[in-house]
């Protein structure tokens, strides 16, 4: 989980002077089995002072001598000087562009620069050769500084090399710009002390004078360190490389330092102090190595799935341990929020090797009131407090935030209803389709349903909408039309009426199985009350019917043939429908055989 890291310095300086510095903080960081290596070379022919040449060089080389299983994986020059700063020089005679600059003062008439490239291409293409740094010229600018002794020019490569024979370290690279007199304190943070054996501490400095050691002091965590007879105690910062023995860098220091009796397990921080009566020292750069196994949690996000009018998200993840020296241990726990509010959490299910990863996906619901942009936030090693329970490498890189778009359904659109006629029992025949022609379709992305609940869901669809029957009256039918990335939705209801019914003009009751009745469509199991009455040509009522009673051509009415079948002849029928939307129907029928 995240620690803050602060970096916090004082410097005091008997001088009104508002100085410009930049504090020294993490740029970088390295797990496993890495170490590290420097050279460089003051542009100085001489250390400066008060009788001191004032010319300076404008190149210097060094010489770089790994051996065959130390393989390069970062390089970065600093060069540094008197003046406003030279911010494009050579290396090999390949051009250098300073990326990032730094700057301080003494007082307003004696300014000094620092410069930074990352020159790991450079470096792993010409491996071990002679170094030089060309076209940085600093002439025109030292005449000003060699009356007080403060001119001077050089420059540094600091060579992190990764070898399968070391322990697996911590190395994090530290830069800034920070200055003494009197004094500086400078804290270190973001280290996990696992175990001390061969701890270090690197320095690349400027300005520091070989002659000069008045109260010259370098504390680590309030204990004095020192490197006899290289970097005596009281003059840390005097002109010398630590990786070469050499003494001759004039105003410029490459040194490094063991600090395994100056640094505890379990520290996560160490505090630099340096004091100085006399001597300006610039504190450039900064490498600690310590001996670390531990894992490194990050998390990325593969993908998400949202579905129309749902709150609930389905996030792909992706747990990693890349920067680590240690296994990332299974049920390593991750949590999910919006707006600070837990919302879904979930484990890793193995052990996360180093340099592997794990992917997964958790389902998030947020609350109904969420808006239709949010941002979410995943925390790998958090278990839903937003604490942790793995101590890792580095704590500030478990978060990754996200933005998800929920797809809103717009509101249901009305319909007009359909209207059927009635075919009985008060069902009726439909297509559906005509319910849609007031808006434009796909036929292919028109669904239709029973219930909300199953367009929603998009299931138990009706399969046959050109042919359907309903099973209420009314009947309220959902319509899903396909609108990337959602959908819309329409409603509209199938509703019945009676229509008036088919007489038809004839039946032969011959029984022959074909049109044997005098067969009125529509009226059967529609108007449930209506009555038939038939007549024959003398106005004599011969037959009374209902719904449950049709005419078979035979007589029901009078003495002397009731159940004979009729003549063949023509025949009068009132059709009484006891409809109040229907007045009676009368007319002629013809009997034949």
């Amino acid at each position: 989980m995240k620690n803050k890291v602060n970096i916090f310095y004082f410097l005091f300086i008997c001088s009104t002077i508002q100085l410009v510095a930049q504090d020294i903080a993490l740029y970088q960081q390295f797990n496993g089995r890495y170490d590290y290596t420097a050279i460089g070379n003051t542009m100085n022919t001489e250390e400066n002072g008060l009788l001191g040449a004032c010319t300076i060089l404008t190149s210097s080389s060094a010489s770089l001598n790994l051996s065959s299983d130390q393989n390069i994986v970062a390089a970065y020059l600093y060069w540094a000087g008197s003046g406003d700063g030279d911010f494009n020089i050579t290396l090999n005679d390949i051009e250098v562009t300073a990326e990032r600059t730094f700057s301080d003062a003494l007082d307003t008439d004696r300014v000094f620069f620092a410069a930074f490239a990352d020159v790991t291409s450079i470096i792993t293409t010409l491996g071990n050769t002679d170094y030089t740094i060309s076209n940085f010229d600093l002439t025109g600018a030292i005449s000003p500084y060699c009356p007080s002794g403060t001119n001077f020019g050089g420059w540094a490569i600091t060579i992190i090399y990764g070898d399968e024979n070391l322990p697996l370290n911590q190395l994090n690279v530290y830069d800034g710009l920070q200055s003494v007199p009197t004094f500086l304190s400078i804290t270190l943070d973001n280290l996990n002390v696992l175990d001390n054996e061969d701890a270090k501490i690197g320095f690349v400095a400027w300005e520091g004078d070989n002659g000069i050691a008045v109260n010259e002091q370098l504390t680590i965590n309030g204990s004095v360190i020192s490197n006899f007879p290289l970097n005596p105690a009281n003059n840390a910062f005097n002109g010398t490389n630590s990786f070469t023995g050499a003494s001759d860098l004039y105003n410029m220091d490459i040194d490094v330092y063991n600090i395994q009796n100056n640094i505890n397990i379990g520290d996560t921080s160490a505090t630099i102090s340096l004091t100085s009566g006399q001597d300006f020292v610039m504190i450039n750069n900064v490498i600690t190595v310590l001996n670390s196994q531990l894992p490194d949690a990050t998390i990325t996000i593969e993908d998400y799935i949202v579905n129309c009018g749902d709150n609930t998200i389905e996030v792909f993840y992706t747990v990693y341990n890349i920067n680590s020296t240690a296994v990332l241990p299974a049920n390593t726990p991750i949590a999910f929020y919006y707006n600070n509010n837990l919302i879904g959490q979930n484990i890793t299910q193995n052990d996360i090797a180093i340099d592997a990863n794990e992917s997964n996906s958790v389902l998030l619901t947020l609350p109904a009131d969420a808006d239709t942009n949010v941002i979410i936030t995943g925390i790998v090693d958090d278990n839903g407090t937003m604490a942790g329970i793995i101590t890792e490498t580095n704590e500030d890189n478990n978060e990754i935030s996200f933005e998800v778009e929920l797809l809103v359904i717009p509101e249901i659109i009305v319909l007009p209803t359909i209207i059927g006629c009635n075919e009985g029992f008060e069902s009726s025949t439909y297509n559906l389709f005509e319910a849609l022609e007031s808006i434009e379709y796909n036929e292919d992305d028109v669904t239709f349903f029973k219930a909300l609940e199953d367009l929603e869901s998009n299931s138990n669809a009706i399969l046959i909408p050109y042919d359907y029957h309903n099973s209420f009256n009314p009947e309220t039918i959902y319509v899903r039309l396909a609108s990337p990335p959602c959908y819309e939705i329409f409603q509209f209801n199938l509703s019945i009426e009676n229509c008036p019914p088919y007489i038809p003009q004839g039946f032969s009751p011959n029984n022959d199985t074909h049109n044997d009745w005098f067969n009125i469509q529509g009226l059967y199991d529609i108007f449930t009350e209506h009555e038939l009455q038939i007549y024959n040509r003398y106005g004599i009522l011969i037959y009374k019917g209902d719904n449950s009673k049709p005419w078979y051509g035979k007589i029901n009415r009078g003495l002397n043939n009731k159940g004979n079948t009729v003549p063949v002849g023509t025949y009068y029928y009132i059709l009484n429908l006891n409809d109040p939307n229907y007045k009676s129907f009368m007319g002629w029928v013809y009997v034949n055989y």
